[in-house]
């Protein structure tokens, strides 16, 4: 068995030509000229165009590049891998509930946004060369570098004396996380058979998702219950990751695709720096303007048109690289363009609603663990739906129909939050967040899936490279804009009910960067304050809501193509 050029297994023309379908076949696309194919449009139902082709049930050992393990051996690897995957999306969520002590102990409740991002645009910029990297130097020594650097990123966390330092170290902790990640479904592609990887992709994504929904209870309940407080939750996660480092060292036993490291300089590292210089310079903008700086003034004005450059420069130098990170030609498939358009629209509202729900509660005097339970129903709302999602596609090979419904679903979970005011009943958050998380991981399984089966096997790995920097930058951007609305809203409101009173814009700094100020307010301000607070939250989850709409809207024009 071989490895491509760039980066991923390929089949050989025997393999390839063992290809025919019918509807209910995996949705698996084969990297055949046309021999023996039937084309089954991705609804279900006649159309000529962009019809997505799937493989007979025979599919090809030979996909792998190392022979298939025993069960027990595999559940190990596989386990011991998505030990990291599970941290690694607890570690994108864990500020949710943690922004306001660590808001306390540095006064940045303001920058708190930073504290999110900066793991997610260094995770964002790693997760498109690691599968490449780990073809050269090989999955296990690939993973084992991620482990530690998440590792040495959360110890640097959690010693922190400031809030730069804690920058550093989300930063540090983002390029291991975003390694853990993807590395760890190349590892599923090199190890597990066609016909078996939808279900595994099930439980990836269980861990996945569940660890992102955990990740403010699991914050909430060891800041409010050990001496350390929020330091704790980054430490506390060191141990088992440099553990997994060193079984992941003897288990994983995958050789290297590629042995020539000249192949090193075809890698995109441009289109790496162009991705990470299109957040960077949006966060910069989004986050001063109205916030820290006037609109008007130069660093929004500059940032802002940059970033539009930058990603303008992305995509032209992606069309013409001779190893992009996303080719630009798989996005002329319209299931391609779907499914990472959906996973990046939809991570925008998930992720960010995960952030500020939770700061909704503290600021409606809930603890910080109580926040992390409101939300805890998310978890059983992923697991549910992503393993549901996997079986129905693989008895149906349907993915349209099934991935329209999950962004209705993740809808009416929003609709509840615009629902709740300051007496309403605790379990409609909860209540939100089942429907929030049962839709987000359909999203997740049937996105990817479908990303799959709409291209050749040689392009697979790229394609589940593009979900995956879909996701990462839908999370990236979608806290930086509900930061965005929130702070700008909040500010103005602020000022609208108290800017005529003494020192006024001493404390309204205050209680924009320390939740605790709350509990120190001057006479007569208490109700002003948190109806202001109520009004930012809400044009939160009514941006959300638009998003929502718009991806469904998306993929309901797509879906009327037959894709």
């Amino acid at each position: 068995m071989t490895g491509t050029r760039n980066g991923e297994s390929s089949w050989t023309d025997e393999e390839a030509a063992h290809v025919g379908s019918t509807e209910r076949t995996s949705l698996l696309k084969s990297t055949d000229d046309g021999r023996h194919r039937s084309e089954v449009p991705a609804n279900g139902s006649p159309n000529n165009e962009n019809r997505a082709v799937v493989p007979d049930v025979q599919e090809e050992e030979q996909t792998l590049l190392a022979k298939e393990e025993p069960f027990g051996k595999l559940a190990l690897i596989m386990g011991t891998t998505w030990i990291g995957v599970f941290l690694g999306a607890i570690d994108s969520t864990i500020i949710a509930t943690l922004s306001a002590p660590i808001a306390s102990e540095f006064r940045s409740l303001s920058l708190m946004s930073w504290l999110a991002t900066a793991y997610l645009v260094s995770n964002a910029a790693c997760q498109p060369i690691s599968g490449r990297l780990t073809d050269i130097f090989g999955r296990g020594p690939g993973l084992v570098f991620s482990n530690i650097f998440f590792a040495m990123g959360n110890l640097i966390c959690g010693l922190a004396p400031n809030e730069k330092v804690m920058i550093l170290g989300r930063v540090v902790a983002g390029i291991g996380g975003g390694g853990l990640m993807s590395i760890s479904t190349f590892l599923g592609s090199d190890l597990i058979p066609l016909r078996k990887r939808g279900i595994v992709q099930g439980i990836g994504n269980i861990c996945y998702g569940s660890g992102a929904m955990l990740g403010g209870v699991f914050g909430g309940l060891i800041n409010d219950h050990t001496k350390l407080g929020w330091r704790l939750a980054f430490l506390i996660q060191v141990p088992p990751v440099l553990l997994s480092a060193v079984a992941v060292h003897f288990l994983v036993k995958v050789p290297p695709k590629q042995s020539d490291k000249s192949y090193l300089a075809r890698i995109d590292f441009l289109g790496v720096f162009l991705t990470s210089s299109f957040l960077v310079l949006l966060l910069l903008g989004l986050n001063s303007g109205g916030n820290q700086v006037p609109w008007t003034h130069p660093l929004p004005l500059t940032t802002l048109p940059l970033s539009i450059v930058a990603f303008a420069g992305f995509l032209w130098w992606e069309s013409r690289a001779r190893q992009p990170i996303i080719p630009v030609r798989l996005l002329v498939s319209r299931t391609v363009l779907a499914a990472c358009c959906t996973n990046l629209l939809a991570t925008m509202v998930v992720l960010t609603l995960i952030f500020y729900v939770p700061m909704y509660l503290q600021v409606l005097g809930e603890s910080a663990t109580d926040a992390g339970l409101r939300i805890l129903p998310s978890p059983v709302g992923v697991s549910i739906s992503s393993v549901l999602a996997g079986y129905i596609m693989k008895r149906t090979g349907r993915f349209v129909t099934l991935g329209a419904s999950s962004i209705v679903v993740i809808s009416t979970g929003i609709v509840l939050l615009t629902l709740m005011g300051r007496d309403s009943s605790v379990w409609l958050s909860s209540a939100a967040f089942f429907f929030i998380g049962g839709g987000y991981g359909a999203m997740l399984t049937t996105t990817l899936l479908a990303c799959i089966a709409a291209v050749d096997h040689s392009q697979q790995a790229v394609v589940t490279s593009a979900t995956y920097l879909a996701r990462s930058l839908g999370a990236t951007v979608g806290i930086t804009i509900g930061s965005a609305v929130y702070q700008n809203i909040l500010k103005a409101r602020l000022w609208d009910r108290f800017g005529n009173q003494p020192d006024a814009a001493e404390e309204i700094r205050r209680i924009r960067d320390d939740l605790d100020e709350l509990k120190h307010l001057p006479d007569g301000w208490y109700d002003g304050v948190i109806n202001s607070f109520m009004e930012a939250f809400r044009a939160v989850w009514l941006t959300m809501l638009g998003l929502a709409i718009a991806a469904l809207t998306l993929d309901m024009s797509l879906a009327f193509y037959g894709t």
